[in-house]
């Protein structure tokens, strides 16, 4: 199992459903609610418990992923659903939530149904539960980024089955074909591992042994050549290594291509 790859799908399955969530959101409100992925997982405050619901998915996706609701945006989300915001148990509060989350279940299922068939989705209001251990994707609202507005849980289940299957072009083309134009923004702040390549070099296994301190290893690039940007092994851009305030930097001088088609479909 690919660590890595598990986060990177569960990452775009998560925007998909801040998506599907803002949008239905939006409707019941009346009025546009956006949420987007961020780094940090602490809400922006806990005087009050949060509003927890559970997102059960059957099917070729299977496990539960749970989702948070906190303050201050959960009142001010409850007063416009017309529930109490002030008690984040009420009855009807939960009952206004639950069904906009089903709502934006439905349209996860349609987004998802080319890449995993018919996709059942059950959501319960659920409260006290604590979900140490799991892997969690902060939301928040782009007005508002003191804290993660909402929450999502996802256990080991789920992130197994939304991993690329290893090896083989089409495990390849499935992890990439979970980002889409339409999601790709709500995943900008997510950060990424990049290197520089100067270039490389095959050492037998014996050269390796014999490396000390004053060893020099001649490349197979010369120095006038531009030095490549990678991202995950691959080939983002090239350019002419720089210096900038002590460290190394690089200047962009070619992008072989647009670097969203890394990510997109």
């Amino acid at each position: 199992m690919d660590s890595q790859n598990n986060k990177t799908a569960v990452q775009a399955f998560a925007a998909t459903l801040a998506n599907a969530i803002s949008e239905s959101l939006g409707q019941a409100i009346g009025s546009p609610w956006p949420l987007e992925l961020i780094d940090s997982q602490e809400p922006s405050s806990r005087k009050n418990q949060p509003a927890q619901f559970r997102l059960k998915l059957d099917g070729q996706l299977r496990g539960e992923c749970f989702i948070e609701f906190y303050e201050p945006q959960l009142s001010e989300l409850l007063a416009k659903l017309g529930g109490d915001g002030a008690e984040t148990a009420d009855d009807n509060a939960n009952k206004a939530l639950t069904e906009v989350i089903s709502s934006a279940a439905t349209a996860l299922s349609t987004s998802f149904s080319s890449e995993y068939g018919e996709i059942s989705f059950r959501v319960d209001s659920v409260s006290g539960l604590a979900f140490g251990g799991m892997f969690v994707v902060p939301l928040a609202v782009p007005t508002d980024r003191s804290g993660a507005a909402v929450l999502l849980y996802f256990d080991g289940q789920l992130m197994d089955s939304l991993a690329p299957a290893p090896g083989g072009d089409d495990a390849e083309e499935s992890g990439k074909r979970l980002f889409h134009p339409s999601n790709l923004k709500l995943v900008m702040d997510v950060e990424l591992n990049v290197s520089l390549r100067f270039g490389q070099r095959l050492l037998p296994l014996r050269e390796l042994l014999e490396l000390k301190s004053g060893s020099v290893i001649e490349l197979d690039r010369m120095v006038d050549e531009p030095v490549e940007l990678l991202l995950d092994g691959k080939l983002v851009a090239r350019g002419e290594a720089v210096i900038v305030d002590g460290n190394y930097g690089l200047r962009v001088t070619e992008i072989p291509q647009a670097i969203e088609t890394h990510f997109l479909r």
